[in-house]
């Protein structure tokens, strides 16, 4: 490992050695195509099946046939997005944030290009949205509404369990990113009327690479890439099956192990926030105080840019985005 501090596991984390070990003897020894009917591919199949229940099971679905493999998790907000909008043609608006990931918000400019509505939520200074605002927006002209679970910056978690109530009761589709969230708080989608759910490997400590698009039952969908029947029609192209496993594996460890982490990443956070804010003046912690994820730390600096100081902090070995 590279010599230094590490501190920006928002943008990717390392790759658990349990997940690489789960995952070797799919490059050499288990290789089959898991579409393939003999037993190289069966035993690949069997072994991905565990790994949609490990998903599964993370996320608090109701059935592992809720969960689509993808490549990324922008793949799958994409994919979220474009088939509400093709699933129902004649609602042209889409109501979303201003602080989405460029995933969300790169496809949300290009659509208004293809004369699409798109209605950007706003943030106070805490980083938290205006429910009465939203419920404004809410209409029968609205295919979707896409929001993240936890913002990648500020950690500020937004109430989408309770947004996603809102848009159903307005015959509204719901779409959380969930990308930052999955793995890191306790998440049951059985008891949600969340609609769509992203997430991406490479946030928990499994390889880049690999995504899933959580499918409610019963919600209407159409597939974004076409071809074979992989994912039971819904997600075309040979499974990425080693990165798969590393995903089941990396969902698994996350669940056990969610509580300690939270309780001891959370006190170290702490810890950072107070020593710097003691040290240094004209500084504080943005993002909701009581609402935001346990592992992440955003503290504005007056009077200097933040591109400085990460430049600055890497000079010291100090990773930080």
């Amino acid at each position: 490992m590279t010599d230094g501090i590490y501190l920006d596991n928002n943008a990717t984390t390392m790759v658990a050695p349990e997940v690489v070990e789960q995952m070797l003897p799919f490059f050499t020894e288990q290789f089959g195509n898991p579409s393939s009917m003999h037993q190289f591919g069966n035993k690949v199949g069997q072994a991905m099946k565990k790994a949609r229940k490990q998903v599964q099971t993370l996320l608090g679905a109701e059935h592992d046939s809720e969960i689509i493999f993808t490549s990324c998790g922008t793949e799958s907000d994409s994919t979220a997005i474009l088939s509400a909008l093709r699933a129902q043609p004649r609602r042209r608006e889409i109501i979303t944030t201003v602080v989405e990931h460029p995933a969300v918000l790169s496809l949300c400019e290009n659509l208004e290009k293809e004369g699409y509505v798109v209605h950007y939520l706003e943030v106070d200074g805490k980083g938290r949205l205006d429910l009465q605002q939203y419920k404004r927006l809410l209409s029968d002209e609205v295919a979707i509404v896409s929001v993240m679970w936890a913002n990648n910056e500020s950690g500020t978690l937004f109430p989408v369990e309770e947004m996603a109530e809102l848009a159903h009761a307005a015959g509204v589709m719901f779409h959380t990113d969930a990308v930052q969230a999955v793995g890191k708080i306790p998440i049951n989608l059985q008891a949600s009327a969340i609609d769509m759910l992203s997430l991406s490997g490479h946030k928990l400590h499994a390889p880049k690479g690999i995504g899933v698009l959580y499918l409610k039952r019963g919600v209407r969908f159409r597939p974004l890439l076409r071809g074979g029947h992989q994912e039971r029609g819904r997600r075309a192209g040979t499974e990425n099956a080693s990165s798969i496993i590393g995903l089941g594996k990396a969902c698994e460890m996350a669940l056990e192990s969610m509580d300690y982490e939270n309780t001891f990443v959370k006190s170290l956070r702490d810890r950072l926030e107070q020593g710097i804010l003691s040290a240094v003046s004209h500084c504080f912690v943005t993002g909701d105080p009581d609402k935001r994820l346990p592992n992440t730390c955003n503290i504005a600096f007056e009077y200097i840019e933040g591109e400085a100081i990460l430049l600055l902090l890497n000079k010291l070995s100090i990773a930080a985005s």
